[in-house]
């Protein structure tokens, strides 16, 4: 039997298979090696009654991550699941490396992420080339989901917001500066707080103010990240991952195309792309 696990920063998607047939499919809080030590990644796993059931069948796991980026915070991740699947192989990667083989299999191309977080490689069909992307939501994640959030909670605070989306704001929320502020400074993981307000930009995307704001986020993130990598190999073929990716498609279609990118394809959750991928290994 078989394990792949997807984690971005608001929960973690499994599924266990065996013989190339799904056996179980479920979602656990996200795991992270930046916030989350083994302590935590141990107790998560003995919460899910599925991997308690299945956690001796289990010969190996195919994990990747948000905050899997060094070795040192993988062995994070592999030192926790060793603990618990005592029979398992482990592997243990970036999201942007799940990213790319879902998208691409053993084929070249430049592959994005837009969902919670952003971020953008150059793949060979082997390896994701190293780049001095992927610095989190404090110094980058544009377009991302809480990117858009960040936007919309300093539109409210500093009373910018038209005034038909505050009162939507409001009524959705019903936060106040206080409020917000704690939340984005004082709690754990204020990244997910953020990225929370996607629904938001989801539920009223025909608004010409938060259009702008998608399509600007979007901008950024091509000019960022997706021109040069363009410039360097202008024949490959360019995928995005990501429910924020997804769900605003063709506002991203035509920033890309703005600015002379067209995009071959866009994966929402690559997960189950990944467990097709692994169980035709196996």
């Amino acid at each position: 039997m078989i394990a792949v696990v997807y984690s971005g920063s608001n929960n973690a998607g499994w599924r266990l298979a065996y013989k190339g047939r799904t056996v179980a499919s479920f979602n656990t809080n996200a795991i992270n090696p930046y916030f989350n030590d083994e302590k935590y990644i141990v107790q998560l796993l003995n919460k899910n009654i599925n991997l308690i059931h299945h956690a001796e069948q289990i010969k190996r796991i195919y994990f990747f991550g948000a905050g899997a980026s060094s070795d040192e915070l993988k062995q994070v991740v592999h030192n926790a699941f060793a603990a618990f699947f005592k029979f398992a192989k482990i592997t243990v990667g970036h999201d942007i490396e799940a990213a790319a083989i879902a998208c691409c299999r053993n084929a070249p191309g430049i592959v994005s992420i837009c969902g919670s977080g952003s971020n953008a490689a150059w793949y060979d069909g082997k390896k994701v080339k190293p780049n001095n992307y992927g610095l989190g939501y404090i110094l980058a994640d544009e377009g991302s989901g809480n990117w858009l959030g960040r936007q919309l909670i300093k539109g409210f605070m500093n009373e910018t917001l038209p005034v038909n989306i505050r009162k939507k704001f409001v009524q959705r929320y019903d936060a106040d500066r206080k409020t917000l502020l704690e939340k984005v400074y004082r709690q754990k993981q204020p990244a997910l707080f953020l990225s929370s307000f996607s629904d938001f930009f989801l539920e009223n995307k025909q608004d010409a103010y938060l259009k702008n704001i998608i399509t600007t986020g979007f901008g950024k993130l091509i000019q960022t990240y997706l021109v040069p990598l363009h410039k360097q190999h202008p024949e490959a073929p360019v995928h995005f991952a990501g429910t924020v990716a997804a769900n605003f498609q063709d506002y991203l279609h035509e920033a890309a195309a703005d600015n002379g990118i067209t995009i071959t394809d866009i994966i929402k959750e690559p997960i189950n792309h990944l467990l097709t991928y692994y169980s035709n290994k196996n």
